[in-house]
């Protein structure tokens, strides 16, 4: 009896830990959320922008590979990155925080 408790309880731990593990819709969808509150968007407007982004194909990159969230997640901070003209210290610490936020 006391050999099939590890086992056991080994196996109820891997199966409550997929249930914590987000799946790219949900990851979709929290990315169009923060998009749709970075616009203020309210109402219909949201509604519409929310159906029309959680129904796009997820990001490509240049070479048309699909990018992974924190792909495109590391791609949008850079870009900010370089629109505000950051080097060394200021960008890392930009850029570690435009990737906790997201």
């Amino acid at each position: 009896m006391k050999i099939l408790r590890a086992p056991l309880l080994m196996i109820g731990l891997l199966m409550c830990a997929q249930g914590f593990a987000a799946t790219a819709q949900q990851n979709k969808m929290t990315t169009c959320n923060a998009d749709a509150t970075a616009k203020s968007l309210k109402g219909d407007e949201r509604k519409t922008f929310m159906s029309t982004c959680l129904k796009a194909a997820p990001a490509a990159n240049d070479d048309g590979k699909v990018l992974t969230p924190q792909q495109q997640k590391m791609k949008t901070c850079n870009a900010d990155a370089a629109t505000k003209a950051l080097k060394g210290d200021e960008r890392k610490v930009f850029m570690s925080d435009c990737l906790k936020k997201k």
